[in-house]
């Protein structure tokens, strides 16, 4: 037996799919939470929490969704300690190989005075009655102590040793609001582990903010002291500041097992394409210098650097580019590359589509390759994308023609078919992106808002693809849409017509 598989295990529970979809405009769409949850399995984690299913028909139908397509992880879904509450959530997972109950109460002092408004007493007897009442539905429940980080001692003790007497085979014990540092939140765990009698008969969960930046920190000082699962996000993205980001959590042990003596059963070599699906998914793009994934973490300009990397890699690297599923081989494809080049490329990059799939794509490949020089792999991805995570399509464009100038006002022609219909309006606006908004929705009839835009180019040099994300409001409802296309005026128009796409879908 391997030194590396005597060492004690940690949990990747992965929240993406739930917390991380909380961050102001990371909502996905089914098709969007399926193509990731499909990246989570192949990345290995433990449980895949799918969704808050009581929040709203759709989080309901895509817990449900993701409960009938992942085999091998567990499937959670959150759910307060209310009997209706744990009823949607069993309804949505029951169907999962391995089904989840995640349900929780907040437990400090300021939470139950001026939120739950109720008594410490009150608090412990709904969480152990709410943990009985899961726990006869289903033989996995997770109890989560709220704001647990600024909780009184005596009293997680007491809840804690509650839970796990009523069935709670984890407790989770979550940095909310991001206010613990790593010293008082590795004493924490230390205590709960000293104090807490029945503690041997539950794993010790640990779910931490980055309010601080503190979040990856505080979740290592845990495992340290001896928590058995870190809950954490795809590129740390949730609500404010954000969540533990996996990957690091993920590097850190892997790196420095030396140090933790601990590993996970994570696919390292899946990090990088989990990675690019949600900042593809999502539109929430990661800094250059972000740990593990960003752009530049595994770039050397210092001449100093460069001169150590050439002659050991180890002089400046602690982990490889492949290590984390970084292509190593930068591979520039061209309009004379062949179909099986391509096929395999999208493979590197972590794209596993069917044969009429790459087909389609081999197609759009090649017609932008008769426009730019050079195919890379940003370009690649952008294509891949669109084609993976794209809706049914009612409507799609036909062509536009746009006028814009700083002496007149910016008029666009859009035509649209409408379920292969075609239809045809102009409209006025500040500029020509807007205007074709604008026509769009005189088109469909629809009176859709654009809540955010952004435009960036997807690579280097003059026949850039330029990529367009947009979030569009109607009512109390967001979509999120993304456009790829040399043209920028052709890439948001898409982007837009994409989220209205789903949006017609919805209603």
């Amino acid at each position: 037996m391997s030194e590396k598989s005597d060492m004690r295990r940690i949990y990747i529970f992965d929240t993406t799919l739930r917390d991380g979809e909380q961050s102001p405009g990371c909502t996905m769409n089914l098709k969007d939470k399926l193509l990731l949850a499909e990246h989570l399995e192949e990345l290995r984690v433990d449980i895949i929490e799918g969704g808050f299913a009581i929040a709203s028909k759709g989080d309901f139908e895509s817990v449900k969704a993701i409960s009938g397509v992942v085999r091998n992880a567990s499937v959670a879904s959150l759910c307060r300690a209310l009997e209706k509450d744990i009823d949607c959530a069993w309804e949505a997972v029951r169907g999962a190989a391995y089904p989840r109950i995640h349900t929780f109460i907040a437990t400090s002092p300021i939470h139950m005075e001026y939120k739950l408004k109720m008594q410490p007493n009150e608090v412990f007897a709904r969480a152990v009655k709410m943990v009985e009442y899961a726990r006869n539905l289903c033989g996995d429940v997770e109890f989560s102590l709220e704001d647990c980080s600024r909780s009184e001692r005596d009293f997680i003790y007491r809840m804690i040793e509650g839970v796990i007497n009523a069935g709670a085979s984890t407790v989770n014990i979550p940095d909310t609001v991001g206010y613990a540092v790593p010293e008082q939140f590795a004493a924490l765990i230390a205590d709960i582990r000293a104090n807490v009698p029945n503690i041997d008969k539950a794993r010790i969960a640990v779910h931490c903010h980055n309010d601080l930046g503190l979040a990856v920190a505080n979740s290592l000082a845990a495992v340290k002291a001896g928590a058995d699962q870190v809950e954490c996000t795809v590129n740390g993205i949730g609500e404010r500041a954000g969540n533990t980001a996996m990957e690091e959590i993920v590097m850190a042990l892997e790196t420095r097992i030396d140090f933790y003596q601990a590993r996970t059963n994570i696919d390292t070599t899946k990090i990088y394409p989990a990675s690019r699906c949600v900042v593809n998914v999502t539109g929430s793009r990661i800094q250059a210098n972000k740990a593990i994934v960003g752009e530049n973490a595994f770039a050397h300009e210092s001449g100093i650097h460069q001169h150590g990397m050439l002659s050991n890699p180890l002089t400046y690297e602690i982990m490889t580019p492949e290590s984390i599923g970084l292509p190593a081989n930068k591979m520039v494809l061209g309009k004379h590359s062949g179909k099986h080049a391509f096929e395999s490329r999208l493979k590197e990059l972590g794209f596993n589509l069917d044969t009429e799939r790459i087909g389609e794509l081999f197609g759009k490949f090649k017609d932008l390759a008769d426009r730019k020089k050079f195919v890379n792999d940003a370009d690649i991805e952008a294509l891949a994308y669109d084609l993976q995570t794209k809706v049914v399509e009612g409507v799609k464009l036909n062509r536009f023609n746009a006028i814009a100038s700083n002496v007149i006002t910016p008029v666009s022609t859009v035509r649209l078919m409408v379920n292969g219909r075609p239809s045809e309006e102009v409209a006025v606006g500040d500029g020509p992106i807007s205007a074709s908004f604008a026509a769009v929705n005189s088109i469909l009839g629809i009176d859709a808002q654009l809540e955010s835009f952004d435009l960036v180019a997807v690579t280097g040099g003059r026949d850039a693809q330029s990529e367009a994300t947009v979030r569009v409001r109607e009512g109390d409802r967001a979509y999120h849409g993304r456009g790829v296309s040399t043209d920028v005026i052709e890439a948001s128009i898409l982007a837009y017509i994409q989220a209205v796409n789903v949006l017609l879908a919805e209603k």
